[in-house]
Protein backbone atom coordinates (compact mmCIF):
# COMPACT_ATOMS: atom_id res chain seq x y z
CA UNK A 1 0.00 0.00 0.00
CA UNK A 2 2.77 2.55 0.84
CA UNK A 3 4.86 1.71 -2.40
CA UNK A 4 1.84 2.11 -4.81
CA UNK A 5 0.99 5.82 -3.13
CA UNK A 6 4.74 6.30 -3.64
CA UNK A 7 4.70 5.58 -6.99
CA UNK A 8 1.51 7.38 -7.53
CA UNK A 9 3.14 10.46 -5.69
CA UNK A 10 6.03 9.73 -8.33
CA UNK A 11 3.99 10.10 -11.23
CA UNK A 12 2.09 12.82 -10.36
CA UNK A 13 4.99 14.42 -9.88
CA UNK A 14 6.30 14.37 -13.38
CA UNK A 15 2.76 15.26 -14.55
CA UNK A 16 3.11 18.83 -13.10
CA UNK A 17 6.71 19.07 -13.69
CA UNK A 18 5.87 19.15 -17.35
CA UNK A 19 2.96 21.63 -16.78
CA UNK A 20 5.25 23.82 -15.12
CA UNK A 21 7.89 24.28 -17.94
CA UNK A 22 8.32 27.96 -18.45
CA UNK A 23 8.03 28.70 -22.30
CA UNK A 24 11.13 31.12 -22.50
CA UNK A 25 13.69 31.91 -25.27
CA UNK A 26 16.52 34.22 -25.96
CA UNK A 27 16.26 35.65 -28.72
CA UNK A 28 17.39 38.68 -31.08
CA UNK A 29 15.38 41.79 -30.92
CA UNK A 30 15.59 45.03 -32.18
CA UNK A 31 19.55 44.10 -32.55
CA UNK A 32 19.95 42.96 -28.54
CA UNK A 33 19.82 39.80 -27.00
CA UNK A 34 16.82 39.46 -24.54
CA UNK A 35 14.53 36.53 -22.87
CA UNK A 36 11.05 36.32 -24.35
CA UNK A 37 8.49 34.23 -22.55
CA UNK A 38 5.17 32.99 -23.35
CA UNK A 39 3.43 34.22 -19.95
CA UNK A 40 3.97 36.72 -17.48
CA UNK A 41 4.59 34.64 -14.42
CA UNK A 42 7.42 32.53 -16.43
CA UNK A 43 11.13 33.39 -15.00
CA UNK A 44 13.44 34.71 -17.50
CA UNK A 45 16.60 33.07 -18.62
CA UNK A 46 19.80 34.61 -18.40
CA UNK A 47 20.77 35.10 -22.07
CA UNK A 48 24.55 34.20 -23.58
CA UNK A 49 25.95 37.25 -25.02
CA UNK A 50 25.69 36.93 -28.51
CA UNK A 51 25.72 39.33 -31.74
CA UNK A 52 22.72 40.00 -33.21
CA UNK A 53 22.35 40.62 -37.00
CA UNK A 54 21.48 44.30 -37.38
CA UNK A 55 17.98 45.44 -38.03
CA UNK A 56 16.32 46.46 -41.01
CA UNK A 57 15.35 49.88 -41.70
CA UNK A 58 11.55 49.80 -41.38
CA UNK A 59 8.41 51.22 -40.93
CA UNK A 60 6.60 50.43 -37.71
CA UNK A 61 3.24 48.55 -38.13
CA UNK A 62 0.57 50.15 -36.97
CA UNK A 63 -0.24 49.95 -33.33
CA UNK A 64 -3.15 47.80 -32.74
CA UNK A 65 -5.25 48.72 -29.26
CA UNK A 66 -4.54 46.09 -26.95
CA UNK A 67 -5.53 45.23 -23.00
CA UNK A 68 -2.08 44.15 -21.64
CA UNK A 69 -1.82 40.51 -20.65
CA UNK A 70 -2.02 40.12 -16.77
CA UNK A 71 1.36 41.00 -15.04
CA UNK A 72 2.39 43.25 -17.96
CA UNK A 73 2.15 46.91 -18.42
CA UNK A 74 2.78 47.37 -22.30
CA UNK A 75 2.53 46.18 -25.34
CA UNK A 76 4.80 47.22 -28.00
CA UNK A 77 5.81 46.30 -31.73
CA UNK A 78 9.42 45.09 -31.74
CA UNK A 79 11.56 43.45 -34.39
CA UNK A 80 12.59 39.70 -33.18
CA UNK A 81 15.02 37.68 -35.49
CA UNK A 82 13.83 34.70 -36.79
CA UNK A 83 16.40 31.87 -36.68
CA UNK A 84 14.70 30.06 -39.36
CA UNK A 85 14.57 32.64 -42.13
CA UNK A 86 17.29 34.65 -40.56
CA UNK A 87 15.28 37.92 -41.18
CA UNK A 88 13.92 40.00 -38.59
CA UNK A 89 10.34 39.91 -38.56
CA UNK A 90 7.44 42.25 -36.65
CA UNK A 91 6.09 40.87 -33.36
CA UNK A 92 4.44 42.14 -30.18
CA UNK A 93 5.91 42.10 -27.03
CA UNK A 94 4.82 42.97 -23.42
CA UNK A 95 6.28 43.51 -20.77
Amino acid sequence: MKASASLLALFASIGFSSVATANCECRCVDGEVRAICSSSIDLEPICSPRICPITNPSVTPIQRPVVPPIGTETCEQKQVYNEYTHQYEWKEICH
